[in-house]
């Protein structure tokens, strides 16, 4: 919730959510727990084809990298130890896999590093 908050805020990537959800927003919440909760623990909840709900937005490498952004900023306030590297490593890998089957970019999303921990 405090992400998608933040999310709704951006002036870069709220646009393209609110456009979308409109007032839908707890719907979204919803199945962003049940895509998570698969991601995380391999609950098997969601069952979404991201790929196809992004192909339309007409995203671009500065969107995901502020997506990311967000992402590792509120992972960062509210988790710690290996859940904070879990998080952020599959958003991570997420981010990737949907730019590169959208066809924008180079392999990789231009972010800092991590620590090792």
């Amino acid at each position: 919730d405090p992400f998608y908050g933040g999310v709704r805020l951006d002036p870069l990537i709220g646009p393209f959510f609110n456009e979308k959800l409109g007032d839908d927003w707890d719907a979204h919440l919803a199945k962003m727990c049940d895509f998570w909760s698969s991601v995380t623990l391999m609950s098997g909840r969601y069952r979404g084809k991201p790929q196809q709900v992004h192909m339309p937005l007409l995203l671009d490498m500065q969107h995901f990298e502020r997506w990311l952004s967000l992402f590792e900023v509120t992972v960062a306030e509210l988790c710690t130890g290996p859940a904070r590297f879990l998080f952020i490593d599959r958003a991570r890998r997420i981010a990737e896999s949907l730019q590169i089957s959208l066809n924008i970019g180079p392999k990789t999303l231009n972010l800092p590093q991590r620590a090792a921990s």
